[in-house]
């Protein structure tokens, strides 16, 4: 557990932590108005968030070149990440036009 610092560890736990609580605000978002469908920008925020818990179990580990292979599974789940909160916000924008339209 050498490789960072404390607060770059603060900073790694942190941000784990915030986008957890994100995940659950916008779930209880689409509790209160599920027609909008908010349920899909939740789940398309998991892919990042398991990114992230990646980088920190690789730098926990010393940057194990055991586990090397994490470094490649965040890269690949950061890419999907990536397109599933595109996708899921051009439904919420798609939805929210199609809604609003008369």
């Amino acid at each position: 557990m050498h490789a960072l610092s404390i607060p770059t560890w603060i900073v790694h736990i942190s941000s784990v932590l915030e986008w957890m609580a994100a995940i659950w605000f916008v779930a209880q978002l689409d509790r209160r108005c599920p027609e909008q469908g908010w349920r899909w920008l939740a789940w398309a925020m998991l892919p990042a968030l398991v990114s992230a818990m990646c980088a920190c179990t690789w730098h926990y580990f010393d940057n194990a070149a055991t586990l090397a292979w994490l470094v490649d599974l965040q890269a690949l789940l950061t890419f999907i990440g990536n397109c599933t909160l595109c996708g899921a916000a051009a439904w919420l924008w798609w939805r929210s036009r199609s809604v609003s339209s008369p």
